[in-house]
């Protein structure tokens, strides 16, 4: 899975800090409310249709977690060696720029986190199949392959559709074949959903840091579309996430009271959409911040109380 991002402190945080910290901040936990949010609402619509099997359910779980875990650490080396993390950027503190963590150790531990997401793996592999052995492996190369290897996706303008796809509709669509081993079209729209949001969180980030990563060479989708296309496609991605609920109801037959659970997630989303469509060039970027947390946010209380809506429904 591609990385999501976290508000923080900014890059010019001291590296006295005690060793365990470091590893916490090389981490980024707040990133794991969002990877797991796929694996709620995919859980959700299994037991909606009465194929939930809570075992799969668990290790799906905690195959995002270690994903999720390994993709940030392996982008806390890339970046730093590509020079995409500079003392300029804006954002949480990369414990590799900062010195606070030699680069190696970084890199290893990342190879070390998905190599436990592959033995988690194995378990799903022997649930589901082979759709799981092409999802599990594509998973795994996508992590390094976003900053990393000759092609890192996020420098060339492909990260938007890489969290769209593996936070939406495989993340959702993994979920619920590992428990139901077969899937149906609302996974597919769930999946969507879930992806739309995903993204718009990205949206956020490489709009914050659109200056900086055109000065390092990164060619995130942000600094070829501009300002202006990078909001109109935050406003989009919000649209088509909290409509999702909606067509839901209409064309599959959901619960109605997803769309309540839909609005309720959505509710986090207003202040970053004023923050998002006002902000101009030359603005202070940090000023996206919030914007980055409350989206964040409602992608995450997303998967959690659309999936519940879905089980209860």
């Amino acid at each position: 899975m591609a990385p999501l991002v976290e508000s923080g402190s900014d890059s010019g945080a001291s590296n006295r800090i005690p060793p365990a910290r470091a590893w916490l901040l090389a981490i980024r936990p707040k990133t794991l409310t969002a990877a797991a949010a796929p694996v709620y609402l995919g859980t959700g619509l299994a037991a909606h249709h009465g194929v939930v099997d809570l075992l799969p359910a668990a290790a799906a779980l905690l195959g995002a977690f270690l994903i999720q875990i390994g993709t940030n650490l392996a982008n806390d080396y890339y970046d730093f060696l590509r020079g995409g993390d500079t003392e300029d950027r804006v954002g949480p503190l990369r414990v590799t720029q900062a010195g606070m963590i030699s680069p190696g150790s970084v890199r290893n531990a990342a190879y070390l986190v998905l190599g436990l997401a592959l033995l988690v793996g194995v378990y799903l592999v022997m649930v589901g199949g082979l759709p799981i052995v092409l999802v599990g492996l594509a998973s795994l190369v996508c992590a390094i392959a976003y900053t990393g290897g000759p092609f890192p996706l996020a420098y060339h303008g492909l990260g938007d559709v890489f969290v769209f796809v593996f936070f939406g509709l495989v993340a959702v669509g993994g979920t619920y074949w590992v428990q139901a081993l077969s899937l149906e079209p609302g996974v597919w729209l769930a999946g969507a959903g879930m992806g739309a949001l995903a993204t718009a969180i990205l949206v956020v980030n490489n709009l914050r840091d659109i200056h900086t990563d055109a000065r390092a060479g990164k060619r995130t989708l942000a600094t070829r579309i501009g300002v202006g296309g990078s909001k109109a496609e935050f406003l989009g991605l919000a649209v088509v996430g909290l409509l999702t609920p909606v067509v839901g109801v209409v064309v599959f037959g959901w619960p109605p009271i997803t769309i309540v659970a839909g609005l309720l997630a959505g509710l986090p989303l207003i202040p970053p959409l004023r923050r998002v469509l006002s902000f101009r060039d030359g603005v202070d970027p940090r000023g996206l911040l919030p914007a980055l947390a409350g989206t964040a946010l409602a992608a995450g209380l997303f998967g959690l109380l659309v999936g519940v809506a879905l089980a209860v429904g």
